[in-house]
C-alpha cells in the first residue's frame, strides 16, 4: 500500500506537468552548453584586452555551475536556470561581466529581453536564451584557469572571495553540499519536487513573502531523507509533516555531516524558523518569517500531518493534502495592494523593489491588526489602462476592524522611498471585503508552467489565455476568459 501511494503522488506530478519531459531535459541541457561556449570565448577576449601573454590567453578558462531547482534536479517543465558565471581573477564583474559579456550575449540571435540587476544582493543579468529564463549572477575567482568540472568545495579555489561574491557563491555550495548529503538523490529529488508542490499550493512558498524559499525546504527535506535513510517516498512525506508539525522551534534544523559546527544562537538573530546553511561558515539560510507567516507555516505543517497520518487508509487521497489554500473562505477581509507604473517596462522594477520590501508593510500590519496572510498571487484588472498589479493579502479578524490604513501606508512609503534608483510608481493601500474579491477568480497559489502564482478560472471548460506579469521571474497573474470564442474576450481575469 505504501509503495502504491508513492507511485500514485509521482504519477500526481507528472500530471500536473510538475517533471519535463526527455525532449525539454535535452533543450536545457543544449541551451547550458552553448552558456558554457559563449563564457570560454568571452574569457578568451577579456584575456585579449588585458594583454596577457599569449600562454595566459591560451591557458584561461571559465565556467558555469548551475543551481537552485534546475541544479537540484527538481525543476519543472519550463522552469528558469540559475546558473554561476565562475570567471578568472582577471575578469572583473563591473567592466568584463556587465559591459563585455552583456554585449556578446545581446548580439546573439538566441538571446532576448537582457538586462542587468546590479543593485541586487547578487548582481545578476537576466535574459531569455532560446526561450529559458537564465539567471547568470558573477564569482571571481584567484585562479587563470577555472576548471570545466570544478570542484567548488575544494578550499583551493575558495581563497580572498569579497563577500558579493560568496553570496553569489551561496546557492552552488548549498546545492552542492545537499547533494552530497542525501543517501539517495533521486528520492530526495522526488520527495523535494512534492514538497515544493505543496507549499505552493498551500501558499507558504516564497521568501520576499515571509514564506518559505527553496533552499528553506531543500534542507527540510534532506534533514528527513537524512533521518530515515531507507523510506519510500510516501512514507517520506508522512515524516516530512510529522516532523515539522511537532518541531520545536527556534531550534534550528541543519544538515548532519560528521563535523561538529559552532554553536549559534538563534535568539540572537531572530529568526522564527532558524535553517542552517550546509557548508562553512555554518550561517543561517537568509529568511524573512514574521509572527503571520511562521504561524501560518506552522498550521500548514500540523494540517499536512492530520492528512498523512492515515496514508494507508483505503480511501486516503493525496488531492487532499494538496489542495490550493482558499483565501476567500478563510479570510472576510483582505488588504488590497495596487501597484503602477506609467510604462510597463518599468513595472517590473517598481514591483520588484515594493515586494523586497513586504516584510516591513507586514511587521506595520501585525503591529496595528494581528496576524495578515500575504498571498504571494499577482492579480491584474482588466478595466485598468496602466500597467499594474494587485495583491490580496488575507486579514486575520485582529484587534479592531478599524485599520487606519493611511498611516500604515506613510510608515510604508518612507521604508519604499529610500534607496530606490528607478522612476517611482504609484502605490494605493485600502482594505477591501472577500465580497469585493473579483468573483471571475479564485485565489491559487498553484505553480504551473512558467508561473510562481497564479489565479484559476472557476470554469475549467473555457479558453483561458494566460497573462503574464512583466516582473521576473515571470509569474501568471490572471487568465482573459474567451467563453469558448477567441475572437471576443471578455470579463478579464
Amino acid at each position: 500500500m505504501e509503495e502504491e501511494r508513492s507511485l500514485s503522488l509521482l504519477q500526481l506530478m507528472v500530471n500536473e506537468g510538475l517533471v519535463p519531459s526527455t525532449e525539454e531535459e535535452e533543450n536545457r541541457k543544449i541551451v547550458i552548453e552553448k552558456l558554457k561556449q559563449i563564457v570560454v570565448a568571452w574569457v578568451k577576449r577579456v584575456a585579449w584586452q588585458r594583454r596577457l601573454p599569449k600562454q595566459d590567453i591560451a591557458a584561461s578558462s571559465a565556467t558555469l555551475l548551475t543551481y537552485g531547482s534546475y541544479g537540484l534536479g527538481v525543476h519543472g517543465s519550463e522552469s528558469d536556470i540559475d546558473a554561476l558565471c565562475v570567471g578568472p581573477y582577471f575578469a572583473t564583474i563591473v567592466d568584463d561581466f556587465f559591459i563585455v559579456l552583456y554585449n556578446m550575449l545581446k548580439s546573439r540571435p538566441e538571446v532576448s529581453e537582457i538586462h542587468c540587476v546590479k543593485d541586487a544582493k547578487v548582481p545578476l543579468m537576466r535574459f531569455e536564451f532560446d526561450g529559458i529564463s537564465i539567471d547568470l549572477p558573477f564569482v571571481q575567482l584567484k585562479v587563470l584557469a577555472v576548471p570545466e568540472n570544478l570542484d567548488i568545495l575544494n578550499p583551493v579555489f575558495l581563497r580572498d572571495i569579497d563577500e558579493t561574491g560568496w553570496k553569489s557563491l551561496s546557492g552552488v555550495l548549498a546545492n552542492t553540499r545537499i547533494c552530497r548529503l542525501v543517501p539517495d538523490l533521486e528520492k530526495f529529488q522526488s520527495m523535494l519536487r512534492c514538497v515544493k508542490f505543496w507549499a505552493k499550493r498551500r501558499g507558504v512558498y516564497g521568501n520576499l513573502n515571509g514564506f518559505l524559499g527553496g533552499i528553506h525546504l531543500a534542507i527540510l527535506a534532506a534533514f528527513v531523507c537524512q533521518c530515515d535513510p531507507h523510506a519510500g517516498l510516501s512514507a517520506l512525506i508522512l515524516h516530512f509533516f510529522k516532523t515539522f508539525a511537532f518541531w520545536p522551534w527556534p531550534r534550528p534544523v541543519e544538515l548532519q555531516d560528521g563535523t561538529l559546527h559552532p554553536t549559534l544562537n538563534p535568539t540572537e538573530t531572530r529568526l522564527y524558523m532558524p535553517i542552517r546553511l550546509p557548508f562553512s561558515p555554518y550561517e543561517y539560510c537568509h529568511s524573512n518569517i514574521t509572527k503571520s507567516t511562521f504561524y501560518k507555516i506552522r498550521t500548514e505543517f500540523l494540517r499536512g500531518h492530520n492528512l498523512t497520518k492515515d496514508l494507508l487508509k483505503f480511501d486516503f487521497d493525496w488531492h487532499n493534502v494538496l489542495e490550493p489554500f482558499p483565501y476567500t473562505k478563510k479570510y472576510a477581509r483582505f488588504l488590497k495592494i495596487f501597484l503602477s507604473a506609467s510604462k510597463q517596462d518599468e513595472l517590473g522594477d517598481w514591483v520588484g523593489w515594493i515586494k523586497s520590501r513586504f516584510r516591513c508593510l507586514l511587521f506595520k500590519l501585525e503591529e496595528v491588526q494581528g496576524l495578515c496572510d500575504p498571498n504571494p498571487a499577482e492579480h491584474i484588472d482588466v478595466n485598468i489602462a496602466d500597467p499594474h498589479v494587485i495583491f490580496y493579502w488575507g486579514l486575520q479578524a485582529g484587534k479592531t476592524n478599524a485599520i487606519d490604513i493611511k498611516s500604515v501606508k506613510d510608515v510604508f512609503w518612507r521604508n519604499i522611498s529610500t534607496g530606490y534608483q528607478g522612476p517611482f510608481g504609484k502605490m494605493e493601500l485600502s482594505i477591501v471585503q472577500a465580497s469585493q474579491v473579483p468573483k471571475s477568480a479564485q485565489f491559487d497559489t498553484l505553480s504551473r508552467k512558467r508561473t510562481k502564482a497564479c489565479w484559476k478560472m472557476m470554469d475549467y471548460h473555457q479558453r483561458r489565455i494566460p497573462i503574464y506579469s512583466q516582473h521576473v521571474p515571470q509569474y501568471i497573474v490572471g487568465y482573459v476568459s474567451t467563453n469558448g470564442d477567441p475572437e471576443y474576450p471578455n470579463a478579464g481575469v
